[in-house]
């Protein structure tokens, strides 16, 4: 399943570098698809690809819960445009 990660950030550098050691620790099967963030640097969304939400949550919450608020869902594959399958 595509999830979709969509975080407010309060620690821009800290986020990132939470966010690159999480790409760097992957679990087997899952795969990162898109990191993006807002021009101004409060929101960033992550679409990856794993299991479950809860898995999605479990690489992302862990090490960037200090520097942002973090909302999971389920993305719309079906009806998504430009999203790889």
């Amino acid at each position: 399943m595509h999830v979709m990660a969509i975080s407010t950030i309060s620690d821009g550098d800290g986020f990132w570098a939470a966010l690159k050691e999480a790409y760097g620790r992957l679990p087997k099967g899952a795969r990162w698809v898109l990191a993006v963030a807002g021009a101004d640097g409060t929101k960033a969304v992550n679409v990856i690809v794993h299991d479950s939400i809860d898995g999605v949550r479990a690489i992302v919450e862990g090490p960037t819960a200090p520097f942002a608020v973090t909302e999971y869902f389920e993305a719309d594959a079906a009806n998504a445009v430009g999203l790889p399958k």
